[in-house]
């Protein structure tokens, strides 16, 4: 329950008065306080919620291109949708969000552990190039990205072998969440909710990198030219779409061998090893046609995805930081 917090209250003139002293430089850098680690969570959890929601339908049906379920035939737009057409005639709207529940399960604390780590790299490396309250340099900019997806995704993975298994297949075979860890445990062997975490890691190490560099490489160069320090909502939108884009491009071959390697045991596949699943999808599918497949979808629903999440997070965020300043506190 939010409660008035009177201390704060009374030492805002002084930083107000001490923000507006500050030369325009210094105000173009990366001031924002700093939130808690809980706020940080919240928001995260609020953000990677919103944009999965969105591209939900989208998600799923470039899952099933990627695991190459039978009766599926070679990806296009054209496919995807008349997939996502013939899906919504047949089993109804909702449908469309099948395996939504495990997504939302593993990705609001990915997206919560992500965006919190991402807040707490920052401050440690910041620190450790003397440039705590101000942009990282961009190597540090880019280490913090790594190091927050490999955070969140290790801790999540298990989430993610759900959420593939039940988005490919019908919904007689996995009743629910617990169903899934419980069949596959009895039946595969725990082992088999780590299977492709080593290509998760390698696919994830540039993917958030890069994403969250280009991300905040944008605003920066935004507010270096026109002395704002923060975009406007349609601009972290756009901001938030480039850095999905190129980072989802990058990591993209390495997402496929993952989702291959997950859904092995219900496609009647034998992928095991990262480079054995490559080998074998180049041999039979090709590059571009096998570790390429459902880029175009990416391109679609990642952008999209990517720009929603950073744009929810840093919202939420400047929301609570007001409330904080009006003198309540959320966690």
């Amino acid at each position: 329950m939010a409660h008035p917090v009177q201390e704060h209250q009374s030492r805002l003139p002084v930083a107000q008065a001490a923000v507006l002293a500050l030369p325009a430089s210094s105000q173009t850098q990366d001031l924002r306080p700093r939130l808690s680690a809980v706020d940080s969570l919240l928001c995260g959890a609020f953000a990677g919620a919103v944009a999965k929601t969105v591209i939900a339908p989208l998600d799923r049906t470039k899952i099933i291109f990627q695991g190459k379920i039978s009766g599926i035939g070679p990806f296009s737009v054209q496919e995807a949708f008349r997939l996502i057409y013939c899906t919504y005639l047949k089993d109804g709207l909702l449908s469309l969000w099948r395996g939504n529940s495990a997504t939302m399960v593993r990705v609001m604390p990915y997206a919560a552990i992500q965006f919190c780590s991402h807040e707490q790299y920052k401050k440690l490396l910041g620190g450790d190039y003397g440039s705590q309250e101000r942009a990282l340099p961009p190597f540090p900019r880019l280490l913090a990205g790594s190091l927050a997806g490999t955070t969140a995704a290790t801790l999540t993975y298990p989430l993610d072998v759900v959420r593939a298994r039940m988005a490919v297949t019908a919904k007689e075979m996995y009743s629910n969440i617990m169903h899934v860890f419980v069949r596959i445990s009895q039946e595969e062997g725990v082992r088999t909710l780590y299977r492709g975490f080593t290509p998760t890691i390698l696919g994830v190490i540039p993917y958030a990198g890069i994403t969250f560099f280009t991300y905040e490489t944008l605003k920066k160069l935004h507010a270096e030219r026109t002395k704002r320090c923060q975009p406007y909502p349609h601009e972290r939108l756009v901001f938030g779409a480039c850095a999905g884009l190129i980072g989802q491009s990058a990591s993209y071959p390495l997402d496929v061998v993952r989702r291959r390697m997950q859904t092995a045991g219900v496609t009647g596949s034998s992928y095991s090893t990262i480079v054995g699943t490559i080998r074998e999808i180049v041999t039979k599918e090709g590059v571009v046609r096998g570790l390429y497949k459902g880029l175009s979808m990416n391109w679609l629903k990642g952008p999209v995805a990517v720009g929603i999440s950073f744009t929810a997070f840093d919202i939420t965020h400047d929301l609570l930081l007001k409330l904080h300043q009006m003198g309540y506190s959320i966690s």
